[in-house]
């Protein structure tokens, strides 16, 4: 049997599909006809595959309890292996609902109450809500734009902050959500050697692995031996497949003391099992899902570049900051000259556009929007020309 579900210009209709993305705009204050491009999912349909093996496991029509063995484990091996050249362990596993939950379980498994955790702004939001909602303190060595129109690290800054605030862990976001870099060798390399300088836990958040289109995903823990034993690696097919919806992540812990510690958080959680159909949707993603996600990668890719150029053509005053990893561009809008509240009136009520305000990712983010491409090119058109006519 062929994949199906490769034609990407296709127009699905979400509303009411108890939609977060689409049925939720009056409640968030939207406009009636906001477009809406900002969580993170995608406007795709997932691979056929994945969607024949969610119906014959609907067909048995009992849902008890389940669980998966060594095949499951052996088929998230073989996409690491083939897609990110990264051998993982059987026993280094551990199966959570979710990336955010993992963060607040390694929160709670590492830190104490009071503690600094450290993290990159701006960043993916989730990261510093479960550091304070845990009563831990949220610390943050701040990325900055280049000349190349690229965020950097000050490594100064960051083992400064590590010592300052006797930091234990540290959230990478890799690649980086919202700014888009896909971190090279000698960055990874250079935080590396400070965190084990330190002894500092890493959790590193590779949910976007798969959407590299600049450089090369390297995983951190995979760099050196001493990185893996200090590593939390987080990994998920939910954005890779848009399966957010069905709530697994992949954890991958090759330190036993940190991977006990680990697992005692979660069974305090209560977590024993996770949804049957999450695991069948991993599994057949990973198993028969390539021809679809080496298709959909391909047009997101063209989509990052249809962007780039109508920002540059059309966007007066707005820049694209350059896009290496996430199907999430990063746009610059300071260049208007507008506050806050200026620029969420003009995309929202002006464009009616319904994208994620860069102050949600840190102070730093203040001036900038994030907007996910990740849907067929004639609605990302249709975003920026309401864009083009809002600015105008």
């Amino acid at each position: 049997m062929a994949e199906r579900n490769l034609n990407f210009d296709k127009i699905i209709n979400r509303k009411d599909t108890d939609c977060l993305k689409y049925d939720f705009g009056n409640k968030y204050g939207m406009p009636e006809d906001v477009l809406p491009l900002w969580v993170a999912d995608m406007d795709f349909e997932t691979s056929s595959y994945v969607v024949d093996a969610l119906t014959e496991r609907v067909k048995h029509g009992i849902f008890g309890y389940s669980e998966v063995q060594t095949p499951y484990f052996e088929i998230v091996r073989d996409w690491m292996k083939r897609r990110h050249d990264w051998d993982v362990r059987e026993e280094w596993m551990i199966k959570t609902p979710g990336i955010v939950f993992a963060l607040a379980t390694a929160v709670k498994a590492y830190t104490e109450p009071g503690d600094s955790v450290l993290l990159q702004l701006p960043v993916y939001y989730p990261f510093s809500e479960v550091i304070v909602d845990n009563g831990r303190k949220a610390v943050s060595n701040t990325l900055y734009p280049g000349d190349d129109n690229r965020y950097h690290i000050d490594f100064e800054d960051f083992e400064k902050k590590i010592v300052d605030e006797k930091i234990k862990l540290f959230f990478l976001c890799s690649p980086h959500n919202p700014v888009g870099r896909v971190w090279s060798e000698d960055e990874l390399l250079r935080l590396g050697d400070i965190c084990v300088k330190h002894n500092v836990i890493v959790v590193s958040d590779e949910i976007h692995e798969d959407f590299v289109f600049k450089g090369r995903h390297l995983v951190f823990s995979s760099l050196k031996k001493e990185y893996a034993d200090i590593s939390i690696t987080c990994t998920s097919p939910s954005k890779t497949f848009n399966l957010a919806g069905l709530v697994i992540s992949n954890i991958f812990i090759p330190n036993q003391k940190l991977r006990r510690k680990f697992r005692k958080e979660v069974n305090a959680a209560g977590i024993s099992q996770l949804g049957a159909m999450a695991l069948v949707g991993c599994g057949a993603a990973y198993s028969k899902g390539d021809e679809w996600y080496e298709a959909m990668h391909s047009y997101v890719a063209e989509n990052i570049e249809f962007t780039r150029t109508y920002v540059t053509e059309n966007l007066r005053g707005v820049r694209m900051i350059e896009h290496e990893g996430t199907y999430l561009v990063w746009l610059d809008f300071r260049g208007l000259g507008l506050n806050a509240d200026e620029l969420e009136h003009l995309i929202v009520h002006r464009a009616r556009l319904w994208l994620d305000s860069g102050e949600i990712f840190g102070e730093s983010g203040s001036g900038f929007q994030r907007i996910n491409v990740a849907c067929p090119r004639s609605l990302l058109k249709q975003a920026l020309d309401r864009m083009k006519e809002a600015l105008a």
